[in-house]
């Protein structure tokens, strides 16, 4: 902290007005930037930012799996604004990892696929298990674990919970939200 003393004249005065005055827009802003930052976590300590790949990858990671680097694919999604039963179930998964995607109904997101390299008992078979990351505005809003195999499944990405499958039928499309329009890259 530091003390100025002058003396008071009204141009002086009004210097020194402004300059605090942008000196507490400033300080402002800052401590915005630091509350968002702090606010990476819910009270479970899970990170849900997924701005760029390093923190959608970290995302994964939070809940043991590791996934390659590149996104298998990236989707412009869009979220239903009334779900059906088959939604109602896949949001009832959500909520598991304290998500809620009926609060995004009729918006556009972004679905970041990932190949999954460590899922149980597909050690060897690279490229059947994938895990899915809804983003919108950089931030996780949806995501799930599924098997590419005709009978495969869909799931929760906590891993201790095997009963969050979702049951699907061999040949059922295990896609969740309607598929806008491919994207390549990450």
């Amino acid at each position: 902290m530091f003390i100025v003393s002058v003396r008071s004249s009204a141009i002086k005065v009004a210097a020194l007005s402004v300059l605090l005055a942008v000196c507490a827009v400033f300080g402002l802003f800052a401590a915005g930037k630091s509350i968002s930052a702090s606010v990476r976590a819910d009270s479970s300590g899970i990170s849900y930012l997924a701005g760029d790949a390093r923190e959608r990858i970290s995302f994964l990671s939070q809940f043991g799996w590791e996934v390659a680097e590149d996104p298998v694919e990236v989707s412009e999604v869009i979220i239903p604004a009334e779900f059906d039963g088959a939604y109602e179930k896949y949001n009832q998964m959500q909520k598991e990892h304290g998500l809620d995607l009926s609060k995004y109904g009729g918006r556009r997101a972004k679905r970041w696929t990932y190949e999954v390299k460590n899922y149980p008992g597909y050690e060897g078979r690279e490229g059947l298990v994938q895990a899915n990351i809804f983003v919108y505005d950089g931030r996780v809003i949806g995501a799930d674990i599924c098997s590419l195999e005709t009978d495969g499944f869909i799931r929760s990405l906590i891993k201790e919970n095997q009963s969050a499958d979702v049951e699907t039928t061999p040949g059922q499309n295990n896609s969740v939200a309607g598929e806008v329009q491919p994207q390549s890259g990450a």
